[in-house]
């Protein structure tokens, strides 16, 4: 109630600010607010809340200001912290929709509305304004035509004040945010200026040299593009970096919002790297590259993972196309309102295992029943390769595979998966440890869907390494999402800044905004539940997270402090064998790791654990496709104290045991090999020639053969000499 009223109140005085005769018409609309503030919910305190504690005065601010200026319609959550109170159904929105009597169509993963922010159209036009589009996952709304968007409780509140003052439409300045610190105003303004000055710097490939365009064409392995598809698509060329220029235009009537800089760089074994830079940050970053160029009546599109592979499919087969602004990534659910129009959809993310594994995931979100599926192989590599190799892209778009399948089926439909795995042995592993090779060597890698048990004493430093090894797979673009419920997130992140720092900000705290920023690019989220939590809560706060933000790792730190002790006359072994069954069923339908820490069972310090000491029955070792168990040898002071144990690996059936070393300085336990091999390696030079370095390693055998010999003489001769000894 207090809600609506408040708001009611913000649009009567937004729509007096129009009708005044003293505000001049070039001006914003300015909001006029007062600090008192009833029981509002902590979305609308955000957007009402005046940036000081005094009243506006009309006549004091009618001076143009630069805060004025900055009101943002396009609105971005907090990053890093989910908090999903209450879940929201399908069902849920259409009830409200039809109780308000809004009509509505049901598209594929979007709701058609019409646009309360629009004059609806004069009757006998013909045709409905239907720009409204709400998603049916998590209620977030958008209007294509004013780009106002919010969630779902700020559309109710929106619709509630439209209709209890009577009116057809409200205005979009409602949504308004207020103005921006000084901050975050000089922020923007350095991205603006950036990206038009990167963009005005830029050359088009029209006024370049023929030399220099085939120079720059061999060097980005686009030589099969014709200037023609460069111009169409807006592509420029920025010498002072070298690199390709990709624009970020917001619509057929907006500007320029963001550029994407490509830039190639040759490694030490001469591979050629490819690096992308974004203005603004990647996560602000939402730009469906191609997309001015979609027409209204386009039924089809091919939605690829580079801007280059979008520009390979468009000029060989003449479809519209779209590139994924972050790739196989993340597909943000605020793109999925422009690619409502579209009855089919072809993903053609690329030509490795993690493209496809991605194209699945992404086609669950856009509607299984309109996805197809390029899958990737020899001959049906990634867009741009097949157009450099001269591959026929269309036939290769017809053959997509359809995304939807049935319960049941035959090793007809399996057998090219099977192929696939068996030629791609390496990428169907799953993504590779850097800080933890031996891990490599035994699990092979991080896969999707499988579950994770991890156990080790009581203050052995569990949270601390899983902290280490999710951070490895975050800084590789693994999107984790961090439940802990035994210590807060400020010191779980604490914890995980210094492990990626590698050092003690403490004692630098200089670097401390420098190792921040890099911090904050990484796809990494946290729960904001601590302590007991219900399980259906937690497991919708997953779905969403997954959904929203693509999700491929989720921890649960840790089964026990998550249950509590609430329901004492329950069976708390049945509780525990439940929660872990959900889990189990959420990583195989969300196609999402889960790794669960699960306290042992309480054993003597100078006994290792088994998998039989992981706490609770024996559902968590059989459940799980990993079980990693931290050992610690309490009575035992030396350096190699700790190690962890792979006791089931159920992709191949290889399990080990290998050294931990605590460097308590970094908080890591990613110590580096020390090794003649590992030390030889670093310090060859790149211009020793493949003769010398097999010299070096031909001598090294030679010399090992001698001083084993050596050592068994030496050990001989003392032993006679201590027997001769004893004899005497």
């Amino acid at each position: 109630m207090w809600r609506s009223r408040f708001l009611r109140a913000a649009g009567c005085l937004l729509q007096a600010t129009v009708c005044s005769p003293h505000k001049p018409s070039h001006l914003p609309h300015l909001r006029y607010l007062s600090s008192y503030q009833p029981f509002l919910n902590p979305v609308l305190q955000r957007y009402l809340r005046p940036p000081s504690s005094t009243w506006y005065c009309p006549e004091s601010h009618l001076t143009p200001t630069v805060a004025l200026y900055f009101c943002r319609t396009l609105r971005k959550d907090a990053k890093t912290v989910i908090d999903f109170d209450q879940p929201l159904t399908v069902t849920d929105i259409k009830q409200y929709l039809r109780f308000k009597e809004i009509p509505f169509h049901d598209g594929h993963s979007c709701l058609h509305a019409p646009s309360i922010f629009m004059a609806p159209l004069p009757e006998g036009s013909g045709r409905e304004n239907f720009s409204l589009f709400i998603d049916k996952t998590t209620g977030q709304f958008l209007c294509k035509d004013t780009l106002v968007e919010g969630n779902w409780e700020d559309f109710q509140d929106c619709l509630e004040v439209m209709l209890n003052e009577g009116q057809t439409s409200i205005s979009p300045n409602v949504l308004l945010g207020f103005p921006e610190s000084p901050e975050e105003q000089e922020e923007r303004g350095m991205e603006l200026k950036e990206v038009q000055r990167i963009w005005s710097s830029s050359v088009p490939f029209s006024d370049l040299m023929e030399d220099e365009v085939q120079l720059i064409k061999a060097m980005f392995q686009i030589t099969k593009l014709t200037n023609a598809t460069l111009k169409k698509f807006g592509v420029r060329f920025f010498k002072p970096t070298k690199s390709l220029v990709f624009p970020w235009f917001g619509g057929q009537h907006s500007g320029l919002r963001g550029v994407k800089l490509l830039s190639a760089s040759t490694r030490d074994d001469g591979r050629v790297v490819y690096n992308e830079a974004t203005v603004p940050k990647v996560s602000s970053y939402h730009n469906l590259f191609g997309l001015p160029l979609i027409g209204r009546k386009d039924a089809e599109v091919v939605l690829t993972g580079r801007e280059v592979d979008s520009m390979a499919v468009s000029q060989a087969t003449g479809l519209p196309s779209l590139a994924l602004p972050r790739g196989v990534s993340c597909l943000p659910p605020i793109l999925l309102p422009y690619l409502e129009q579209f009855k089919k959809v072809t993903l053609w993310l690329g030509g490795d295992m993690r493209s496809w594994e991605a194209s699945k995931i992404f086609s669950r979100k856009l509607g299984l029943k309109r996805c197809s599926l390029v899958r990737p192989g020899e001959f049906q590599p990634c867009p741009g390769e097949a157009l450099a190799q001269g591959r026929n892209l269309a036939r290769i778009v017809k053959a997509s595979i359809p995304a939807a399948h049935k319960s049941i089926v035959s090793f007809k439909q399996l057998r090219e998966d099977v192929y696939g795995e068996l030629a791609n042995v390496e990428q169907v592993a799953g993504i590779q440890w850097s800080r933890f090779p031996e891990l490599n060597r035994i699990l092979k890698g991080h896969r999707k869907g499988e579950l994770t048990v991890f156990t080790g004493p009581t203050g052995s430093g569990k949270t601390t390494f899983i902290s280490e090894c999710a951070l490895d797979l975050c800084m590789q673009g693994v999107n984790t999402l961090w439940g802990s419920f035994e210590i807060n997130n400020v010191r779980l992140a604490k914890i995980m800044l210094t492990q990626f720092s590698k050092q003690r900000l403490e004692e630098n705290l200089d670097q401390y905004d420098m190792w921040a920023d890099k911090f904050e690019d990484l796809p990494l989220y946290f729960m904001t539940f601590h302590g007991q939590q219900n399980i259906k809560t937690v497991l919708d706060t997953m779905q969403h997270a997954v959904y929203v933000y693509d999700i491929s790792h989720v921890i649960i730190d840790n089964l026990q402090f998550m249950m509590g002790q609430e329901n004492l006359s329950v069976d708390k072994f049945a509780v525990q064998d439940h929660i872990i069954g959900v889990f189990r069923k959420f990583a195989t339908n969300s196609c999402c790791h889960v790794t669960l820490i699960i306290h042992p069972r309480k054993e003597e310090d100078d006994k290792e654990l088994q998998t039989a000491s992981i706490f609770g029955t024996a559902k968590a070792s059989q459940e799980a496709d990993n079980v990693l168990i931290l050992q610690e040898k309490k009575l035992v002071t030396c350096p190699g104290r700790r190690s962890l144990q792979v006791a089931k690996n159920r992709f191949d059936g290889d399990v080990g045991v290998f050294p931990l070393e605590f460097n308590k300085a970094s908080l890591t336990f990613s110590a580096p090999v020390k090794g003649k091999q590992k030390l030889r390696k670093v310090k060859v030079d790149v211009n020793e020639s493949i003769e010398e370095t097999q010299e070096a390693e031909l001598k090294e055998k030679r010399e090992k053969p001698l001083k084993t010999a050596k050592t068994k003489t030496s050990k001989a001769v003392k032993g006679s000499t201590a027997a001769k000894s004893t004899a005497d």
